[in-house]
């Protein structure tokens, strides 16, 4: 199923969640303060990182900044309940997504399991898993699942990975933020649930404007995304 790195430095919550998640099949590592949490998850042999923000040697934000500079590895974050600026600052530094304490574990598992989806098999139900996308300048290869912008690669976590290639799939038409939630999120949008709108928000700055100044990714107010063409 996957090898899940755990980094908390609560030791009660990271056995109940390995007990439970090695039950579902995962496979699992606790590592309980930010310095070795980061080396273990730039180590290669992890498929995703459940991460607290509250870390001893250096906090979570931290550890993601770090991690992101070298890595694009999932990172589902745990956040206070009622820290609506926590989950936005780990969805700016390029967390996947977050999960408020305390949580039930059935959904810490299928959040984690709709990472891994999207990792493993997104865009591959109807066998076109070789399919390439190009809109413009753009190039998107579902296979490797990489992107690149005038023949430069841009680095982008699993969510902007199906994100960006949802909307260029249907470049020029709107998608509505309900459809992008269902599929890209794997679940319906809430009406507080910001990460959307923040995976779109890193988009657009790693995509940057066109030569024009244009916009890459347009909101339709109340509606959904676009991603214009010249």
């Amino acid at each position: 199923m996957g090898k899940i790195l755990i980094i908390d430095d609560d030791e009660e919550l990271c056995e109940l969640v390995s007990e439970y998640l090695e039950v579902e099949g995962f496979a699992t590592k606790a590592i309980h303060n930010g310095e070795a949490g980061l080396e273990s998850a730039l180590s290669g042999e992890y498929d995703m990182a459940i991460l607290d923000v509250m870390l001893p040697k250096m906090n979570g934000f931290e550890v993601l900044r770090r991690l992101r500079e070298k890595s694009t590895l999932p990172v589902l974050m745990l956040t206070a309940r009622g820290e609506d600026m926590e989950r936005i600052v780990g969805l700016e530094i390029g967390a996947d997504d977050y999960l408020p304490k305390p949580f039930n574990p059935r959904e810490l598992v299928a959040r984690l399991r709709a990472v891994m989806r999207r990792i493993h098999g997104f865009g591959d139900g109807d066998g076109s898993s070789s399919e390439k996308i190009h809109v413009d300048d753009l190039e998107l290869s579902m296979t490797s699942r990489t992107a690149w912008l005038n023949d430069q690669e841009v680095p982008l976590t699993s969510v902007e990975f199906d994100l960006l290639s949802t909307l260029a799939h249907e470049a020029g038409k709107v998608v509505r933020k309900e459809e992008l939630s269902e599929k890209v999120l794997e679940r319906k949008l809430s009406p507080f649930d910001r990460s959307l709108d923040m995976h779109v928000s890193n988009l657009r700055k790693k995509l940057g404007p066109r030569p024009d100044g244009s916009e890459r990714i347009k909101t339709v107010r109340s509606v959904g995304y676009l991603y214009t063409l010249v």
